[in-house]
């Protein structure tokens, strides 16, 4: 398959919110509130780690003023760093899917707002990094997803063309960014998006990784 995969990573590749809430409750105990359940914030984890802390401390007690929230911010990265796949899984189907289309021709790439060397640290220690020619994470460049650049600069890395390129996300920004460079996209539904995926307009929507080379297929032609 000549086609070039742009991937999203957070709730499209990876479970990454258990430890997301790791970290963000560790903060919280130090700023001495409870902890929250992974239930109450799973839609933010798509938001970053800055609409997070916001909520949860909203949550738990007093807002965080602006001025303290850089703080809390730097405490969570630091402990996210040292923890970030202690509990994070890949989902189903996804390596084998990825290895099948690896093996078809496919140029694979990973295209995500988590900061570039987060990125790069989680993909090594699940071992999905072999599977990606490109790795593009927040700070690479000054703009992020759903900026189309960061898109293109995507499928020039993997030596791919822009009219054989697609995106497969799990959220509103996926579908945007997909819409930005005029590439057809696909939406998971057991992502972190907190409006349905079905609603999010996205040209297929599946419950299953597995999927994606079918619809790919239907959608590139």
């Amino acid at each position: 398959m000549n086609a070039s995969f742009i991937f999203d990573l957070d709730g499209t590749l990876v479970d990454t919110a258990p430890d997301l809430l790791g970290a963000l409750n560790a903060v919280l105990l130090r700023e001495g509130r409870p902890a929250v359940d992974i239930a109450d914030l799973r839609h933010l984890v798509g938001h970053g780690a800055r609409a997070m802390l916001a909520e949860a401390m909203k949550m738990t007690g007093a807002p965080a003023t602006a001025d303290r929230l850089p703080q809390l911010f730097d405490d969570f990265i630091v402990h996210y760093r040292a923890h970030i796949a202690d509990e994070s899984r890949i989902f189903p189907d996804v390596e084998a899917t990825l290895a099948q289309l690896a093996a078809e021709g496919a140029r694979l790439g990973v295209l995500t707002n988590k900061p570039q060397d987060l990125c790069d640290n989680l993909l090594a220690q699940l071992d999905l990094a072999k599977y990606f020619t490109a790795i593009h994470g927040a700070g690479r460049y000054a703009y992020t997803k759903p900026d189309a650049r960061v898109f293109h600069h995507v499928v020039e890395e993997l030596g791919g063309s822009d009219a054989r390129s697609i995106m497969i996300g799990d959220s509103a920004t996926d579908v945007a960014t997909a819409r930005a460079a005029g590439a057809p996209v696909i939406v998971l539904t057991y992502g972190y998006t907190p409006e349905p995926a079905h609603l999010l307009e996205a040209d297929a929507v599946t419950d299953h990784f597995a999927d994606i080379p079918m619809l790919a297929k239907r959608l590139l032609g």
